[in-house]
């Protein structure tokens, strides 16, 4: 869906006012490119999520005292070439913990290890990146031309049992905590589970999230049921994130995504959604070319005793993949911005892009963190002041991390 025409109009007579504004709607493509490019550079970049720490865990850093050489241009989607590039200046690091260790013990410890391994980047590289945990140090690093590390713990499983752990990994940088991931969890249902153990949150989960408030970590409903966002709506005394979700207008029956009923309420708790870039999260149409495509694929190795670490595979699906378009476009991308601000407003809507997290799934245009600006460019197009996409770029972010502060303030001081 693109923004309605009259929007469009609007967007590009406010982008055009003012003695700082520039005249888009006369603008070459080239000097449009430009201006994007000037915009990525002009504004702080937050991103809600990006999944570093665990393509490093992949790699084996987690087991060293190293760290995955991100100063220098590599095979994944974030490093610091490319965040230059793409004027990203604060990637929350996913802090993700696999589901698996609901079952087998050690979630906390695995959450630490990946906290530390974030940790080593600005040891190891001080003149690029600096650790961040508010608004108030991502713009300090941001003027002295730093990539902030601010950190997300995608699943609470590592809280475990106790709740003492939510100001514990407080202390240790932790920021937002998605409340589950893959399965159900002692705190909540997952969107992706079908078990319903708690239809909602669990009596832990209620408590869990009043610490989260006490303490001033947001709450992140990505993941989560809805019913599970609802009684987070319920309990919360602050606004809350989806650190990387998109609409699930495009893709019906897709649960992982917001439904326009958890997105009105979002927008009333004063919270914000991030967009994930991910193909599979941004339309069925594409959804169904990828539910093809591993079918065919998997019948191609069996049919030529291959894995999926053969290269032979792994020439063919990729060949694969481009043939078929399994890719969205960025435009897509831009549409479930639109959705969001035509649904509930310019002030509840972010990037979440799940960069190194959605393996070879991005969008045309959007395949590393280098193509904010092509973002930016199709915002302009569309007719988005410079306003209303600073908005997306941090504004909103920030206002609901400052807001979770101060309530957690409040709570400290009346406790």
């Amino acid at each position: 869906m693109r923004r309605p025409i009259s929007l469009l109009i609007l967007g590009l007579i406010i982008s055009c006012s003012g003695p700082d504004r520039k005249n888009v709607k006369d603008m070459t493509d080239e000097e449009l490119r430009v201006y994007a490019d000037e915009l990525a550079q002009k504004f702080i970049i937050v991103d809600g999520h990006v999944d570093l720490p665990y393509r490093m865990e992949i790699k084996g850093f987690m087991l060293s005292k190293t760290i995955e050489d991100v100063s220098v241009e590599t095979d994944g989607n974030f490093d610091y070439p490319k965040a230059k590039r793409g004027g990203l200046d604060a990637p929350f690091m996913s802090i993700y913990t696999p589901s698996v260790y609901q079952e087998t013990g050690g979630a906390k410890q695995f959450a630490d290890s990946l906290i530390d391994m974030v940790m080593r980047l600005p040891e190891a590289f001080p003149d690029m990146f600096r650790m961040a945990n508010s608004p108030a140090e991502i713009t300090e690093n941001f003027e002295k031309e730093l990539v902030s590390l601010p950190m997300g713990m995608e699943n609470g499983a590592p809280v475990e049992d106790d709740i003492t752990n939510v100001k514990y990994f407080f202390d240790r940088g932790i920021r937002y905590i998605t409340l589950a991931h893959a399965t159900d969890n002692q705190i909540c249902d997952s969107s992706y589970d079908t078990t319903a153990t708690w239809n909602g949150l669990s009596p832990f989960g209620e408590e869990v999230v009043a610490e989260m408030n006490k303490w001033g970590i947001m709450v992140d409903i990505s993941h989560i049921t809805d019913s599970a966002a609802f009684d987070v709506f319920r309990i919360t005394r602050a606004p809350v994130i989806a650190s990387h979700s998109s609409c699930r207008k495009f893709t019906p029956g897709f649960h992982r995504n917001m439904s326009d009923d958890v997105l009105k309420a979002l927008a009333a708790n004063g919270g914000v959604i991030h967009i994930n870039f991910g193909s599979s999260f941004l339309s069925k149409e594409v959804q169904d070319r990828q539910s093809k495509m591993q079918e065919d694929l998997t019948n191609y190795r069996i049919e030529n005793s291959l894995s999926t670490d053969d290269e032979a595979y792994k020439a063919y699906a990729k060949a694969y993949a481009v043939a078929n378009d399994v890719y969205e476009d960025i435009q897509t991308v831009a549409d479930h911005i639109d959705h969001v601000v035509n649904l509930v407003g310019i002030d509840h809507v972010g990037f979440g892009s799940d960069f190194d997290g959605v393996g070879d799934s991005l969008p045309k245009g959007l395949k590393d963190v280098s193509m904010y600006p092509n973002l930016i460019l199709e915002l302009l197009i569309r007719g988005y002041s410079e306003e209303e996409i600073a908005k997306i770029c941090y504004k909103n972010t920030f206002r609901v991390w400052n807001e979770v502060a101060d309530v957690a303030q409040r709570l400290q001081e009346n406790s």
